[in-house]
């Protein structure tokens, strides 16, 4: 089957989302983060295009991008360069994210105001803390701490100032954006915390890396500790057909 086009945008801005595959966390350490970031910051050297809003979640990555052309040329280039070096640090191979990355236009003056508000709010949706106190977030760049990222002129002058940018920012207004539900349950820091004390493991995804007996011996534990499926495709990267059946076993 073919692969739907890529909605191009009329103005240049787009939406763009990239998602680990089985919803894997894709950060697992502060400098996978700064990694990341800084591709970022090689990539808008080098290519034509700017970053009006980010947020980087721990399998997900929200990019509010002004493109005038190569946007799949621009995301390879970034997700690649991070998935080498997630691959080589973590000693895991195959695809690190989940099919090619979302792209949604941005038409309008309105839905980019929402589009950054929602980004922003990302964190704070989750329930990891609120959005002016989560790190990895373009949101300090529009707190005047420029970030050497995020170029946030245009978005203020459309929201009429500083002032105003606020003032929609805290906005409940819903608008419908690209959605991954990124909600995380609290308790994915304790399943993390006791297999890495059970299983001398230094975070989920080397579950990946034993072999099926040993995969079994993990999975079933978190099963019996009350992980759900889609918490244990989210620490470990394994989908959830296979940790079904490990666990029927």
């Amino acid at each position: 089957m073919s692969r739907k086009l890529r909605v191009r945008s009329a103005t240049g801005f787009y939406h763009v989302v990239l998602r680990g595959v089985n919803h894997q966390i894709l950060f697992i350490e502060e400098e996978d983060y700064l990694f990341f970031l800084k591709k970022l910051r090689y990539c808008l050297e080098e290519e034509k295009f700017e970053i009006h809003a980010f947020c980087l979640m721990d399998n997900h990555v929200h990019l509010l991008i002004h493109a005038d052309s190569g946007l799949d040329r621009i995301i390879k280039r970034i997700a690649g360069s991070y998935a080498m070096y997630f691959n080589n640090k973590y000693e895991r191979c195959g695809h690190l994210y989940q099919d090619r990355f979302s792209s949604e236009p941005v038409e309008d003056e309105r839905y980019l105001l929402a589009v950054v508000r929602y980004i922003h709010n990302n964190p704070q949706k989750a329930g990891i803390c609120l959005r002016n106190f989560y790190r990895w977030s373009s949101i300090h760049a529009y707190n005047g701490l420029p970030d050497s990222v995020t170029t946030t002129k245009l978005v203020l002058q459309v929201a009429g100032g500083l002032d105003n940018f606020f003032t929609l920012s805290s906005s409940d207004e819903e608008v419908e954006c690209l959605d991954i539900d990124p909600k995380k349950h609290s308790s994915d820091q304790n399943y993390l915390d006791a297999i890495r004390k059970e299983f001398q493991l230094s975070n989920g995804i080397e579950v990946q890396n034993l072999n099926e007996k040993q995969k079994k011996t993990v999975v079933r534990f978190l099963y019996e500790n009350g992980a759900s499926l889609k918490t244990m495709e989210r620490l470990t990267g394994i989908g959830r057909r296979q940790i079904a059946t490990l666990i029927a076993k």
